[in-house]
Parts: structure tokens; C-alpha cells; sequence
């Protein structure tokens, strides 16, 4: 049966709907990172979710092709992630036109900066996409407080009103920087399943007060 993140890092991927405390170790991801509104028709969000998921299957069939990885085994592609954040510091939902993200799926950890170059190449030339702009992004996240988010996007301000209250209750405070971001993980087909349905993991960087 093939690796599972989600099913074998739970504590990182199914959180319950409750703030929790949580250290995230250091992984790496295939990332694009641009700007605007992620619903836009033509917009970039698009164009790098493409562009992502092209390169996270081309890994996960590399076996099949003449290009070994060494400690390579069969697993499931992550879900789709992504950081937030705009220039003045705040994810604000109402102006979603001035958003800046990286969007990103993890990688395995016997996946290397040479393997990702190859799946670059080799889903520029079979699929003939524009894979200039993604990269190899390592981030350790550190120190964090997620819960689950239930609904639609626009309403995630309410439970991360309950992160960061729960946090200071704890002796915490937001650590949001240049470095640490505003970190969404979706567990969820907006295509296929209702907004009230949606399951979004939420997770803000903190530090000790």
C-alpha cells in the first residue's frame, strides 16, 4: 500500500477543530510563488497549481521511467499547501486581489534538490509547461498553533481569531515575519464537495510571550 502522509502524519494533517499547540519539523516542497486572487479565471494561482502538480506526479512515477531515486517508495502526492501573506503584513479576505503566496506540495524526504530539477525538465518536455518558475522550498516551520478549519474559505478569520487567543491564553503570541507565514493545508476538492464542507488545516507561526 502506498505511504500516506495525511493517514501517517496526522497530528500535522488531521487536527481537530480546536487550537493545538504543534512543533512542525523541517520539510522541503515543490513551490511557485506569486500574486493575486487564488479564484481568479487566468490569474497565476492557477497557472501554479498546474505547474505543481505536473512536477509532484512526475516524482511519483519517476520509477517508471530511467531515472532512479535512491530510498525511493510508492506513496500518495500530499495535498496542496500554501503560505500567505501581502505587503502590509495582513492576509486581509475582502482585498483578495492583493495577495502574495507560495503555493507548494511536500515532498518526500528521499526527494533531493537533483531530482527536483530532473521533474522540472521532464515536465517541461513531456507536457509541454512552463516549469521555469517553481522551486525546491525547505522551511522549517518550528513552533505552531493549527486547528481545522470546517467551511468555506471566508470564514476562516473566525477560527484564527480562536488560534491566536488561544495561543496568548498559553503564554504564546502570533510570530508572523518575511519568513513565517500564514499556512493553510487543503484536505478538500472545492470542485467537488460544498463550501460547508470544506476541511482546511489553519496553522499561524508563534513564539513564546
Amino acid at each position: 500500500m502506498a505511504f500516506d502522509f495525511k493517514k501517517e502524519y496526522k497530528e500535522f494533517y488531521l487536527p481537530k477543530n480546536k487550537p493545538a499547540i504543534v512543533t512542525v519539523p523541517p520539510m522541503a516542497y515543490i513551490a511557485v510563488r506569486g500574486k493575486g486572487a487564488p479564484n481568479q479565471e487566468g490569474g497565476e494561482y492557477k497557472a501554479a497549481v498546474g505547474v505543481l502538480y505536473a512536477l509532484a506526479y512526475t516524482l511519483k512515477m519517476s520509477y517508471k521511467t530511467g531515472h532512479g531515486i535512491d530510498g525511493f517508495f510508492e506513496y500518495v502526492v500530499p495535498p496542496l499547501e500554501g503560505f500567505w501573506w501581502s505587503e502590509s503584513g495582513v492576509v486581509d479576505y475582502r482585498d483578495k486581489g492583493a495577495f502574495q503566496w507560495i503555493s507548494a506540495i511536500r515532498l518526500p524526504d528521499f526527494v533531493g534538490e537533483e531530482d527536483f530539477r530532473w521533474a522540472v525538465e521532464e515536465a517541461s518536455r513531456k507536457k509541454k509547461l512552463d516549469c521555469s518558475g517553481a522551486f525546491f522550498y525547505h522551511l522549517e516551520e518550528g513552533l505552531c498553533v493549527q486547528m481545522m478549519h470546517l467551511g468555506p474559505y471566508d470564514s476562516e478569520p473566525a477560527s484564527l481569531e480562536a488560534m491566536d487567543a488561544f495561543a496568548r491564553e498559553n503564554g504564546y503570541e502570533p510570530d508572523i515575519s518575511e519568513t513565517r507565514r500564514h499556512h493553510e493545508i487543503y484536505l478538500s476538492d472545492p470542485r467537488k464537495a460544498p463550501p460547508e464542507k470544506w476541511k482546511t488545516v489553519l496553522r499561524h507561526p508563534i513564539r513564546k510571550a
